[in-house]
């Protein structure tokens, strides 16, 4: 049973509300937070080199962060860590303002963790929810698909042992080949045969921890054929200092002001993978969602964070989808999963030596291939050639911004605004006729039905008459009535307008007026009863013989037939 506490202090600390931890349910949350500190330890130090963070702060990402969201949190089964995206984000920020694992470029990752965190902390206690709303399914999947591709071009130098800029610096055959000859051969094998092993360990789905098995079975591999002492690439000596929390060097305001942009997006991306799993872990626990938790949790896990020497954090969805099948029955799972991770930082890290970087880059590039669907591509376009234009814009300006790919991202939103503001602003007005099957009210011109009268002009708008709509409305009744010198009334069909404002009332006025010049008048059908009683609280009904309500599509036909 639940400890009972006041609601207000349950609110702050939802840990606990927890159910009274039981004998089987701590075995449960046991094995699952092993099993999901066997994927988080690799995950996090390959993350870390994504990022391009010293190794081991991968490990300060993975202890305190995971502590303080799952306290906080309403979802506190999350698989909380760094990630592949918000690691591309942050290495994507800094690249113009440091060298990748110098002290500059560590101290700015702490200041940018500080920043995503403090801008969650503010949008979780002023309950911006509905910033969520903004990333719409295309502008998320362009950016993540891009995002899945340059992450995976990243692991390339780790996999071959050249850097980009050496490819790119290619003029000439003589000049590729003499590269080719160079690339690291063994740490090609890893990576392949180490990508081999990751997809079909994924296909198998078993509940080993396969990751840390096959990273085992390369580091044992390496060990044995002295890959590292021979010159190749491998994870080396963690340098692991667990300290107390405390805040960075101050960069001065000018670098403070360059990273607002970029945490800002790092807030509201990496909250949008949060909101995935937090929804599926709700959904499957039949409970409620309280996304400005989240918010607050996830906040101050980034904040926690960059406090401990990390980097900004996020929710996994492949390790919360690990720990819900594994078993974990409370948020006393990602507690055991952030001990075994400590452990490990103390006294396990010497096991970790002789892995290959070539097998962590493999273990990455296997981990975001399920970010790349071609298909939903084909899919959206047959379904929205406009958003599937929207996805496609954010996906290649990601790309071409890159390392800014916060502009794919604000480039996506600007055109999904645009989209929204063009479909605001040119509202569906048709013409209705009686449907004989049922008797209801449909587009004369698409059923090909009769007027209901030939001295009324039957309009429906499906939109809110407001701003956006009331002048597109006014202007379609004034040019169909001057197409038709007989009409004497108006019918707006109003069951599907869902909001009315100044602007809106003003619009029917014209149109009541305009109507009453040709003796007719406006009739008003199926309007929603909070509009009609601002209607008639403002006198606009008070004349039957101007303005009429009439409250359902049977009433309407019946009385405008009889005109």
């Amino acid at each position: 049973m639940p400890i009972h506490l006041p609601s207000s202090l349950r609110h702050l600390l939802p840990c606990l509300g927890w159910p009274r931890p039981t004998a089987q349910s701590l075995q449960q949350d046991v094995f699952a937070g092993m099993t999901v500190g066997l994927m988080l330890i690799p995950q996090a130090v390959a993350y870390a080199a994504l990022a391009g963070m010293p190794l081991e702060t991968g490990l300060y990402a993975a202890i305190v962060p995971l502590v303080v969201a799952t306290l906080l949190a309403s979802s506190p089964r999350l698989g909380v860590g760094p990630s592949a995206l918000t690691s591309l984000m942050v290495s994507s920020a800094l690249l113009p303002m440091a060298l990748p694992g110098s002290a500059d470029w560590i101290t700015l990752a702490v200041w940018l963790a500080l920043l995503a965190g403090l801008a969650q902390l503010c949008m979780g206690l002023f309950r911006l929810d509905w910033l969520l709303n903004v990333v719409t399914s295309p502008v998320l999947n362009g950016f993540t698909q891009a995002g899945a591709l340059l992450i995976m071009a990243s692991q390339v130098p780790n996999i071959t042992g050249i850097a980009w800029q050496q490819w790119g610096a290619v003029t000439h055959f003589d000049a590729f080949l003499a590269l080719w000859l160079a690339m690291d051969t063994e740490g090609l094998q890893y990576g392949l045969i180490g990508i081999a092993a990751f997809v079909l360990a994924r296909r198998l789905g078993s509940r080993i921890p396969s990751a840390m098995l096959i990273l085992a079975i390369g580091a044992v591999v390496s060990a044995w054929t002295d890959y590292g002492a021979r010159g190749g690439a491998v994870i080396g000596d963690l340098h692991v200092r667990l300290h107390a929390l405390a805040l960075p060097g101050w960069i001065g305001w000018p670098l403070l002001g360059q990273l607002l942009v970029p945490a800002l997006v790092i807030a509201l991306m990496s909250f949008v993978e949060v909101a995935a799993s937090a929804k599926k872990e709700h959904e499957r626990a039949g409970t409620n969602w309280v996304p400005h938790q989240d918010w607050i949790a996830q906040g101050m896990a980034k904040i926690g964070s960059g406090l401990s020497g990390g980097f900004a954090t996020s929710a996994s969805f492949s390790r919360s989808a690990v720990n819900l099948y594994a078993g974990a029955v409370s948020g006393w799972s990602v507690l055991f999963t952030s001990l075994f991770v400590l452990a490990t930082a103390l006294w396990l890290t010497p096991l970790l030596y002789h892995v290959p970087l070539a097998l962590l880059g493999a273990l990455v590039i296997t981990a975001v291939s399920n970010l790349l669907r071609p298909s939903w591509f084909r899919k959206l376009w047959a379904f929205s050639r406009t958003e599937m234009l929207i996805a496609l814009l954010t996906f290649t300006i990601t790309l071409l911004a890159s390392p800014r790919i916060y502009w794919g991202v604000l480039a996506g939103l600007l055109a999904n605004l645009a989209y929204f503001m063009y479909q605001r602003l040119h509202p569906r007005i048709i013409e209705v006729g009686v449907f004989p099957a049922d008797g209801r009210l449909r587009d004369r011109h698409l059923w090909e039905l009769s007027p209901l009268s030939e001295q009324v002009l039957s309009l429906r708008m499906d939109a809110p008459l407001d701003f956006a709509s009331a002048s597109v409305l006014e202007n379609r009744v004034v040019q169909l009535l001057e197409q038709r010198p007989q009409t004497r009334h108006v019918c707006l069909v109003a069951s599907s307008i869902t909001g009315l404002d100044a602007t809106g009332m003003e619009t029917l006025q014209h149109i009541r007026d305009r109507v009453q010049q040709r003796g007719g008048t406006l009739f008003l059908s199926g309007m929603k009863l909070p509009m009609e009683l601002r209607l008639r609280d403002s006198g606009f009904c008070n004349d039957p013989e101007r303005v009429r309500l009439l409250p359902t599509d049977a009433e309407t036909v019946q009385v405008l037939r009889q005109l």
